[in-house]
């Protein structure tokens, strides 16, 4: 086995602390690598510090972090595609069967005996607790280990593996591009990131926000136009206007108005896993208008987003914290206090 060092909470609700621990050895197809970036999602949020009736106590202790960036300190015999020294990035993911419809269709995100999550996750060959990537090592099958564009900032490509390769599958499968009207919902860590890819699609981006003082930041990030949600007059003036809208907001609100803005036939797709999601059916079925949802990536979506992002110049806008400020990290983000994702440096 190998002995790692991370950050763990030990309890749900508890802060996270230093932890030695012990991962797996080098199996014949496994990279191990360094890890120097991680971002911290709402996702690890969640996990250490869930909502009341939500504690998994199983999966105790936990060390999170699924948006890895990191360099390759050794590899299994059987490795082909990487060596030492190539800077790689691990995401939400890191196994899955292999054999099912989602599986052999490149959609491992989906699989159907449920994919083998980074951390809090159970190992399909030793049934072990997965750990994440708030500590100095990782180890995954290389098949869940991406190559980083060399010429993107580690820190800011963090983030990409999970917000960034979320927002990517629906901009992709619904065809944002050229000549089409996309709306990005909501300006957090992921929709800030669907701001930058759906402009470099080639599509018109216009941003949905209830806060007037992020239009300008919206227009900066690369929208072409910011309408307020709020503002009941400027939502009717965007009926039958959108190819596509992407709804990032993590909580619930009223679908109705972004459906009538959505042309005939077209999709809103929602990320933001809520429970409740009012709208009025009609708004439905006038226009014949789909509410869809995605989720995550698979490796083949995953690499074809790190290439764009490598060719366009993408990554996320983020506020680097020391490994040792993680508890400030998650402070702050359930405050809703930052722009857009923090990312742990975890040399420091």
């Amino acid at each position: 086995m190998r002995t790692v060092n991370g950050w763990a909470a030990h309890a749900p609700g508890e802060a996270l602390r230093p932890w030695r621990f012990e991962r797996r050895d080098l199996r014949p197809t496994d990279v191990a690598l360094r890890v120097t970036h991680a971002g911290v999602c709402f996702t690890d949020l969640d996990h250490v510090r869930p909502e009341p009736g939500q504690e998994r106590p199983e999966v105790f202790p936990l060390v999170p972090g699924h948006e890895i960036v990191g360099e390759v300190t050794a590899v299994g015999a059987a490795v082909t595609g990487f060596r030492a020294g190539d800077p790689v990035c691990v995401g939400n993911i890191v196994d899955s069967c292999g054999v099912c419809e989602a599986c052999r269709g490149g959609d491992q995100e989906f699989c159907e005996q449920f994919p083998t999550l980074t951390y809090a996750g159970r190992d399909r060959v030793d049934g072990s607790l997965t750990q994440g990537g708030f500590s100095d090592e990782y180890v995954a099958d290389q098949a869940f280990v991406h190559r980083r564009p060399e010429g993107l900032d580690p820190a800011g490509t963090a983030p990409l593996m999970c917000a960034g390769i979320t927002t990517w599958v629906p901009l992709r499968q619904w065809e944002a591009g050229p000549g089409r009207t996309v709306g990005i919902i909501g300006l957090g860590g992921l929709g800030h990131v669907a701001v930058k890819l759906a402009k470099a699609l080639g599509a018109e981006v216009v941003g949905f926000t209830t806060s007037p003082g992020k239009a300008a930041d919206m227009r900066a990030l690369g929208a072409d136009d910011v309408v307020l949600s709020t503002d009941a007059e400027a939502m009717a003036g965007q009926r039958g206007r959108f190819d596509f809208i992407l709804d990032t907001v993590p909580r619930a609100h009223d679908l109705t108005p972004y459906l009538h803005a959505l042309r005939f036939d077209r999709t809103l797709c929602s990320l933001g896993m809520v429970q409740d999601m009012p709208f009025d059916p009609m708004a439905l079925v006038f226009g014949r208008k789909r509410l869809a949802g995605a989720g995550s990536g698979g490796i083949a979506a995953t690499r074809e987003m790190l290439d764009f992002c490598g060719t366009h110049g993408i990554t996320a806008t983020v506020e680097v914290l020391p490994a040792t400020e993680v508890n400030t990290a998650l402070d702050r983000l359930a405050a809703n206090d930052v722009k857009y994702r923090f990312v742990l440096d975890m040399a420091r």
